[in-house]
């Protein structure tokens, strides 16, 4: 980790080479820091779930089930502006000062501007995919859309949805992976450096995805992978993997990220 690559002509953030195995030690120390704000953590996660609850149900009382998936995968791209407060909480945490639900509720108070235009772009790019996965929906399904009950064997179990599933997996993977490379490190960076803004956030966060293509792709597939069992189960895995992932991405910041002193 000894090799940084520049970011600016005249850096003043710089990126660092990873090791292929780090994310790991970042879901270690986000556990760790779970535990050691508890009551941050996993209201925050609570929180999530029954935010997932109430839109969950307003879909089907607008009778617009066949958003549920979608929007489930939306999250995956809107989660990290969601995440502020659990940044917040390790950033104060390993300052050694105490945090509290308040705290971690208020940290956009630090760079208000720019992260309100970070969580615009995500919640924009979550927008265009429930729109073009609703399109997607209509063109192969019809205006007729199967009900509720025969939604998932319609959509994933039968030969005639594969063009559907291929096409919505690609279009879903690339915006996840473009709302991915302009926020990994991104938001925790506004949150750290107040004065940083938008661009430069942005232009760190990609320089990182390829100064370290492979460790932060293992990674993205890790936060897939534990918000999707987050999800899965109802949303009530979000009580647990919501402030792990959280947590974790911000000491995976701390690592990728060298600031100079000055």
């Amino acid at each position: 980790m000894a090799d940084a690559v520049p970011v600016f002509a005249q850096p003043t953030v710089r990126v660092r080479k990873l090791e292929m195995d780090q994310p790991w030690t970042w879901l270690r120390k986000g556990w760790q820091d779970c535990l050691k704000t508890p009551g941050v953590s996993f209201v925050y996660g609570t929180l999530a779930a029954v935010t997932g609850y109430l839109i969950t149900w307003g879909l089907f009382a607008f009778d617009m089930p066949y958003l549920v998936l979608p929007i489930m995968a939306g999250f995956l791209i809107v989660g990290p502006i969601l995440a502020v407060g659990l940044y917040e909480a390790s950033r104060r945490s390993e300052q050694g000062l105490p945090t509290s639900l308040a705290d971690a509720l208020g940290a956009f108070n630090r760079n208000p501007s720019q992260m309100g235009l970070m969580g615009m772009a995500l919640l924009l790019l979550m927008f265009f995919w429930a729109r073009t996965a609703a399109l997607l929906f209509f063109l192969y399904f019809g205006m007729e859309p199967p009900d509720f009950h025969n939604l998932f064997v319609a959509t994933f179990l039968s030969a005639d949805s594969w063009p559907f599933l291929i096409i919505g997996s690609a279009v879903g993977g690339v915006l996840a992976l473009v709302a991915f490379s302009i926020s990994v490190v991104s938001i925790p960076l506004l949150l750290d450096r107040p004065a940083a803004n938008i661009i430069e956030a942005i232009a760190t966060s990609v320089r990182a995805v390829q100064a370290n293509p492979m460790p932060l792709l293992f990674w993205g597939g890790l936060i897939v992978i534990f918000m999707m069992a987050g999800l899965v189960t109802l949303y009530l895995g979000l009580i647990v993997t919501l402030p792990l992932i959280g947590h974790a991405t911000w000491h995976a910041y701390r690592d990728i990220v060298e600031l100079d002193a000055a």
